[in-house]
């Protein structure tokens, strides 16, 4: 009679953990979620210089949060079961919804890519720091600041990537400089596109976005700041650039 209430309780209490064994694991785990914290945060401080959305609390949570899930998926299944892998494998689907996420989709043009894939790297860097492989884990993490900080600027100077940029020109004359920026627009075989304008006093403000190539950025901005039309150019950076 006392059969069910027994079974009941053990599947109450499926873990049972006692103050050793926890304390080997909490020692065996407080170097492996450090490291993560720190690789996870370096790469972190690259992404929040270049204002992305993912900065250093995302990468260095997600990167401890998989190595601590890396850690338990063998602690709970224990020595001698054969699917000790078996939290650490649902890591990746998890990491896809932050990523997918991340991918924005505006203006007929994908942004985000590059900070998916930064989160899908930094999760397997995670799990690395939680498995002890602590060299390998290092490696991946040069390797990715150098691929984010020198791939980014190598793809830039030789023009294989494009990228927005704003602009913003300010004058007296507001038709005058939509001629002159049409006119640029067309010379460079671009079309311009939605044009926000703005009148502050007796200052008018016209803005638009170009996705482009470094020299023709450059081509495009010398073309402008030769206009009479516009008194002063500025470019800002787009907050929507992956």
């Amino acid at each position: 009679m006392m059969v069910a209430p027994q079974i009941a309780a053990a599947l109450s209490l499926p873990f049972n953990f006692g103050a050793i064994e926890q304390t080997l694991v909490s020692n065996e785990a407080v170097g492996r979620l450090l490291l993560a914290c720190v690789l996870g945060g370096i790469v972190g401080i690259e992404r929040e210089l270049q204002r992305r959305a993912a900065g250093v609390r995302t990468n260095l949570l997600i990167c401890m949060g998989c190595a601590f899930f890396t850690l338990l998926s063998g602690v709970l299944a224990g020595d001698n079961s054969p699917n000790r892998g078996q939290v650490a494998a649902n890591i990746v689907q998890g990491i896809g919804f932050l990523g997918a996420g991340l991918i924005i989709h505006n203006r007929s043009r994908v942004s985000g890519f590059a900070s998916a894939a930064g989160v899908f790297v930094v999760a397997s860097i995670g799990m690395a720091c939680g498995a002890g492989l602590y060299g390998p884990a290092i490696i991946a993490t040069v390797i990715v600041v150098l691929s984010l900080v020198l791939v980014g600027s190598l793809e830039r100077r030789i023009n294989l990537k494009i990228y927005p940029q704003l602009y913003e020109a300010r004058g007296s004359d507001a038709t005058g400089m939509l001629l002159s920026i049409l006119d640029a627009m067309d010379k460079e075989k671009e079309r311009l596109g939605t044009v926000d304008r703005n009148t502050i006093g007796t200052l008018e403000r016209i803005s638009f976005t170009l996705t482009a190539t470094k020299k023709q950025h450059e081509r495009l901005l010398a073309r402008l700041g030769a206009e009479p039309s516009i008194d002063v150019l500025k470019i800002f950076h787009d907050p929507e650039e992956d």
